[in-house]
């Protein structure tokens, strides 16, 4: 018997124009594990500079910055989530696992396919 599962996602848009749903919530959820943008973004296998873009448009357009960094020195460079970034990852992460409930919940279509 062939494995079916309903598969849901959720982002939200501003404008009309995608802002934030699973690849920036995991994007900033690896900043806040290793302290650091590029290893974020290795983890991800995405580039640097994707990682980069992603969080300075989340940084821009967001109620306020989600991601601060610091440049490298005697200690080195690193990136931390603000409290806002880690509030939206957190309300985001809630929200999306409500709706999966839900769909759980509704899976007579599939005796149908």
């Amino acid at each position: 018997m062939k494995k079916k599962e309903i598969r849901f996602r959720c982002w939200i848009e501003i404008d009309g124009v995608k802002f934030f749903g699973p690849g920036p919530a995991e994007l900033l959820e690896h900043i806040e594990q290793e302290g650091s943008i590029a290893k974020a973004a290795k983890q991800m296998g995405m580039s640097y500079k994707k990682a980069w873009d992603m969080v300075d448009d989340l940084n821009a357009r967001g109620k306020s910055p989600y991601v601060e960094s610091r440049k490298g020195g005697e200690k080195g460079g690193g990136a931390s989530l603000t409290k806002a970034g880690k509030t939206v990852v957190a309300h985001y992460r809630r929200l999306a696992a409500k709706l999966n409930k839900i769909v759980e919940k509704d899976v007579a279509i599939l005796k149908h396919i």
